[in-house]
């Protein structure tokens, strides 16, 4: 099976805010098979070895040195080299590609980058989440609206794999403006019903975007948890496998980190995924209030650039009250979608005090003509578990 290197620079052994071009801030580049016309980096930036598309993921016997005879005479990856060496930094192979898996699950222990967000990580455990995905749905015609206020189509879900992930540390400050690095949210054990807390560099990512790699380092992500978690061990493939601790927190942790919905729709090339947790229920004034948190993705499916500039939520609760939320942005922002950085992930979270509810809405983009439009955000349930009425009062290890 054929192989391509991919190097970080010495001194920037970091990932760009996305990995597929670089970006503002991003400090290199590497290949990703959406990505068909590489661009020359900056100074400073470091290079993947293969700017052509094809020989980075074609199963070819003679694959490695193409890429290599490729990589020598691509001024993609000349122009990086020299403008480092310029600036005394040197170029170091990070790993090797491998082949992404079409069937079947990646293992615990298996080294990734992101395709969107460009991110090093490495795989804990997989989750077989539901998908309902809007944009495939059978072209029944609408129902009329629900008792919610809200019509729907009738969806259904389909087993799609994700991973629970830890995010190599020296990339978050890169990625922080395109995907929250504390986005997995607890609640705390404190009086006060609304304090949280957070794990840095702990993410969801799906099946396909996952680019696999191999690495002869011994400890390849920098993390607090990776080396409680995980131990290598040469004789395994990949060379990483669970330690007791990692399975121990799996199990108790297992119901406020189960990721089981996921929804998406697209709305004029801009899609929403949407992802619910539940975090579990706190008693305030003498009543019971339940928690989710939930996880939104925004991604550009074109070429043009748009501006998210306002959201509307509306949200129902199973005691029978609907509440409309209106604002700028999200989480403080008012991201740009474009070409180079066609996405963006956020987590927020809502608070019921009933056991079941739900929520949709839309986002109002703008375009570089100062118009308007509308993205539909998909339905989600928001539903508690009936079993585990406790949320965790911290790690639990």
């Amino acid at each position: 099976m054929g192989t391509a290197h991919f190097f970080l620079s010495g001194a920037d052994a970091d990932l760009g805010s996305d990995g597929r071009k670089p970006g503002a801030g991003g400090p290199w580049r590497y290949h990703c098979p959406r990505v068909s016309s590489p661009e020359q980096p900056r100074a400073g930036h470091a290079a993947f070895g293969a700017a052509a598309p094809v020989p980075v993921l074609r199963q070819d016997p003679k694959r490695e040195r193409v890429v290599r005879q490729q990589a020598r005479r691509t001024p993609f990856l000349a122009h990086a080299l020299i403008r480092n060496r310029a600036e005394g930094k040197v170029l170091e192979t990070v790993g090797v590609f491998e082949v992404p898996k079409q069937n079947g699950k990646y293992e615990t222990g298996q080294l990734f980058l992101h395709s969107v967000f460009g991110y090093r990580g490495v795989v804990l455990f997989p989750w077989q989440a539901r998908l309902y995905d809007r944009d495939v749905a059978s072209a029944a015609p609408e129902k009329a609206e629900n008792p919610a206020g809200h019509g729907s189509k009738e969806v259904k879900g389909k087993t799609h794999t994700y991973y629970q992930v830890l995010i190599d540390a020296r990339d978050c400050p890169h990625i922080s403006q395109r995907s929250q690095t504390e986005a997995v949210t607890f609640l705390a054990n404190h009086d006060d019903s609304r304090a949280l807390y957070a794990i840095p560099g702990l993410d969801y990512v799906s099946h396909e975007d996952i680019l696999p790699y191999t690495s002869t380092d011994q400890v390849p992500i920098q993390h607090e948890l990776f080396e409680r978690f995980l131990l290598y061990d040469q004789t395994k493939a990949p060379p990483f496998v669970a330690r007791e601790t990692l399975r121990a927190w799996q199990e108790k942790n297992h119901p406020w980190l189960e990721l089981s919905d996921v929804h998406r729709e697209t709305t004029e090339s801009i899609r929403v995924t949407v992802i619910p947790f539940y975090m579990g229920m706190r008693e305030a004034q003498n009543s019971h209030v339940y928690w989710w948190r939930y996880c939104i993705r925004l991604e550009n499916l074109d070429s043009d650039v748009v501006q998210l500039r306002e959201r509307h939520w509306r949200i129902f609760s199973l005691s029978g009250t609907l509440e409309t939320v209106r604002g700028r942005g999200v989480v403080g922002r008012e991201p740009v979608l474009s070409k180079e950085q066609p996405a963006f992930q956020y987590s927020s979270h809502v608070s019921l005090q009933a056991s079941s509810g739900h929520m949709w809405g839309t986002f109002r983009f703008e375009r570089p003509d100062g118009s308007h439009f509308d993205v539909r955000i998909p339905p989600f349930s928001l539903e508690s578990n009936k079993d585990e009425k406790t949320p965790p009062s911290g790690l639990h290890w």
